[in-house]
């Protein structure tokens, strides 16, 4: 039998097969050469002390004892051209990972991506970047892949509770993913890696017989009698079918106001809101591993920093270690930050997301708007700051100690955010109850990370699409709209997922709940 094992070793012992069973060969008392196989089942990094350790969990295969090699293979699909129509909105990982349940469970899905490809979408980054031209419809949150696609790769989750977590990532490996996802205690894939996998994914939806339709946006949900009956496209194409995944994302603002001018029940919902940071890898690095130098075995460090402010959360959000602060605005005038690495993050700079948790009674100044009240709060913001910073894809910046001390700052260097930046004074940006939690809470980050509260350090503004503004009510048995039958409200844009996990995994829940329903 293989035994299991739970060690720590260093980071060398960790990069090096050789090691690693010389090592490995004390702890269980054999020769090296007795060790056939070691597989690694969990990796993850300690630095809590100075000398940093790599924790693992492996399985040690001795001479004699039976070891195969295994391969993550895909689920089987069946041919689905003439099966019952579902259509699905939306071609993130909740839309794509819906389709492929559909698949699976002989349901024919017809995805509708208001974007264009994966490939396509590159053309309308570039133009966002270096033009400052906003496509309404291609860009870095939609188009194939949705928001995920170019914005990291990130595949940890804390919502082991909504339910296959090691599913979905073998599929992503089926996929073309390395299996280090497997292994890693934050897997990623990088951004230049998945927009081959998510092609393969609909690659495979097509050759199932699903379909997948690009540049297509819905502009109206035929509705008769408290019931779904179809989709109406920009072209006044219309589609039936009485089934409906509706995975529009964090970031379709006319999807949320189509439903509410249709009196199609939505609501307010709470979400954070703040600034990215950026820093040089260097100085993170430094600060996390308490050394000088990294050296070639350790990754870029990353880093995670939560505290209370005035009663409110301030957290690091979709930290990107060895990343860059990218443009993504999905309407001209507007300004949103977000932050990716490449898979490899190799970049000179870390940025992170610092975000402050917004209640529902921040949002009393647009109750006007009702259920879009929140909305309506995060584009105001958004809206402002591209004011401030010259009505361009500039953003609002400010050094990180002029900013906890209401400085304008004298200059901004060249920063990761290619379209630049202005230097403004942030509190014009926010709100003063969030300007002055930030302030706080940026001196109460450098007590806990020392050398983090710096000058070199740039915030940009806003980083305010961390999560729906909007939930989309809906049945917890049955995952059907709360009014409207044959509606399946979906993933991160109707409140029920916040990444690419845990979207796809809320896909497969409601293809599987629209197959219940059709026995």
């Amino acid at each position: 039998m293989p035994k299991e094992l739970l060690l720590q070793v260093t980071p060398e012992i960790a990069a090096n097969e050789s090691l690693l069973k010389d090592h490995l060969s004390k702890q269980i008392k054999v020769s090296a050469q007795e060790i056939q196989h070691v597989s690694i089942l969990k990796r993850s990094i300690d630095a809590r002390q100075k000398a940093i350790k790599i924790n693992l969990k492996v399985l040690i295969y001795l001479k004699g004892e039976p070891f195969q090699e295994t391969k993550i293979e895909l689920p089987i699909y069946k041919d689905v051209s003439n099966a019952q129509e579902v259509i699905v909105v939306g071609a993130g990982p909740a839309g794509l990972f819906a389709a492929l349940k559909l698949i699976e469970l002989g349901l024919k899905p017809i995805v509708l991506e208001r974007g264009k490809d994966v490939r396509g979408r590159r053309r309308d980054l570039k133009a966002i970047n270096r033009e400052h031209i906003v496509n309404e419809d291609s860009n870095y949150c939609f188009g194939e892949g949705g928001a995920g696609t170019y914005s990291d790769g990130k595949l940890y989750t804390r919502s082991k509770k909504r339910g296959d977590v090691t599913r979905i990532l073998e599929l992503l490996v089926a996929f073309g993913a390395s299996e280090d996802i497997l292994v890693e205690a934050h897997p990623h894939i990088g951004t230049n890696k998945l927009p081959k996998i998510i092609e393969d994914i609909r690659n495979k939806i097509r050759e199932f017989g699903g379909q997948v339709l690009f540049e297509t946006r819905v502009d109206d949900i035929l509705v008769k009698n408290n019931e779904v009956e179809g989709i109406v496209t920009q072209n006044g194409d219309k589609i039936h079918a009485n089934k409906l995944i509706l995975a529009t994302g964090h970031s379709a603002r006319d999807i949320f106001e189509l439903l509410d001018k249709k009196k199609i029940l939505i609501e307010a919902k709470p979400f954070a809101l703040g600034v990215r940071a950026e820093h040089s890898q260097e100085l993170i690095d430094s600060i996390q591993y308490s050394c000088d130098f990294r050296g070639e075995h350790l990754p870029p460090a990353p880093y995670s920093i939560v505290k209370q402010v005035n009663g409110r959360g301030m957290y690091s959000f979709c930290m990107c270690p060895g990343g860059v602060i990218a443009p993504c605005a999905t309407s001209p005038g507007e300004v949103v930050t977000n932050g990716w690495s490449p898979s490899k993050r190799d970049q000179s700079t870390a940025n992170s997301g610092i975000v402050v948790e917004l209640k529902l009674e921040d949002f009393k100044p647009f109750a006007k708007f009702g259920a879009l009240a929140g909305m309506e709060f995060q584009k105001s913001i958004e809206q402002k700051a591209w004011h401030l910073a010259g009505e361009t894809q500039k953003v609002p910046a400010q050094r990180m100690i002029d900013f906890t001390k209401s400085k304008v700052s004298a200059d901004i260097p060249k920063t990761s955010y290619v379209p630049g930046t202005t230097s403004v004074e942030l509190g014009q940006v926010f709100p003063g109850f969030l300007t002055q939690i930030m302030r706080q809470g940026f001196q109460e980050f450098g007590k806990s990370m020392r050398g983090y509260l710096t000058n070199e350090a740039i915030l940009h503004a806003p980083e305010s699409r961390t999560s729906s503004p909007v939930r989309i009510p809906r049945d917890p048995m049955t995952l059907e709209h709360l009014q409207i039958k044959g509606l399946y409200p979906c993933g991160e844009g109707a409140g029920y997922a916040g990444g690419i996990i845990s979207a796809a995994i809320d896909g497969e829940k409601c293809a599987l709940m629209i197959a219940e329903s059709l026995k």
